[in-house]
């Protein structure tokens, strides 16, 4: 792998990782294109490019930690504050709210280990994705016609938390984006619109991060990494991290606006798109 292609991929993952329509669809089209233009990348279902998929995962959550670094902080400091047994809070509600993003992210592994072995097969599959892709499109029109959303943080249940985590496990499907499915699921549930997309950008710390060390093991055992060398890592994970600074901005404004129809659109044309060229064997 070249800089360039680094580079190229890093921004594709930056854009996409926050615009809810499968960050890992547009890597996997986008290595797929690379290499029927002669790029001599591995293919995408190989274990070395999946660890190259995770590695600028993990540039994404910079991304996060930099747009939401003042509700981070902030969280952080409530949760440390319930955790003393002599502080004067009501409820603890923030410490409870870690406890569900905890649950959330144990589901997620739950339903994502057997889901993550089908989900490499899937790489290498138009038609599925094809498929994968419309129904994120159809969850994103729906969450804008959804009326107002009466839960807040203390209105959040572990059955929501649990709900969370299953949408975000079968995120690890080609085509089915983990921003887009998390955040829907949670509108359907009737979480508010800021809590929704908080929720699910604050979960996917922990669980990046623990699907990242998962493949790293997996691909070191006895992969050829050759391919992808560190430079072109840590080249893709700086430009996903830049530029899903800017992308995530933009997602945040859109999703209070209730504007995720735009995005259903784009990826209902990319599916169909995607299905025609497979079909007709371009």
């Amino acid at each position: 792998m070249t800089i360039l292609e680094a580079v190229v991929l890093g921004a594709v993952q930056g854009v996409f990782m926050f615009f809810p329509v499968s960050s890992t669809s547009h890597l996997v089209m986008a290595q797929r294109w690379m290499i029927a233009n002669g790029s001599l990348i591995p293919r995408p279902e190989t274990a070395e490019m999946i660890l190259f998929d995770l590695v600028v995962h993990l540039g994404t959550l910079v991304s996060i930690a930099l747009v939401f670094r003042p509700r981070l902080i902030g969280f952080l400091t409530r949760v440390r504050r319930d955790l003393n047994p002599q502080a004067a809070t009501r409820d603890r509600v923030f410490l409870r709210l870690a406890l569900l993003s905890l649950v959330t992210v144990a589901v997620t592994g739950l339903i994502g280990l057997p889901v993550r072995a089908y989900a490499a097969a899937f790489f290498g599959q138009p038609l599925v994705l094809s498929i994968t892709l419309a129904v994120t499109g159809l969850l994103l029109y729906f969450t804008d016609v959804t009326g107002p959303r009466p839960r807040g943080l203390r209105q959040l249940t572990v059955w929501v938390a649990l709900a969370i985590g299953i949408a975000q496990g079968l995120a690890l499907l080609p085509g089915l984006s983990r921003s887009g499915l998390t955040i829907s699921v949670a509108l359907f549930l009737g979480l508010k619109r800021r809590w929704a997309a908080e929720y699910s950008f604050f979960v996917a710390f922990p669980t990046i991060i623990a699907a990242a060390a998962v493949q790293a093991v997996l691909a070191l055992r006895g992969a050829e990494l050759g391919a992808v060398s560190p430079a072109a890592m840590l080249t893709g994970f700086l430009v996903a991290a830049v530029v899903g600074v800017f992308a995530l901005k933009i997602v945040i404004s859109l999703l209070y606006q209730a504007r995720f129809r735009f995005f259903s659109y784009y990826v209902w044309s990319v599916a169909g798109v995607t299905a025609a060229l497979h079909l007709f064997g371009l």
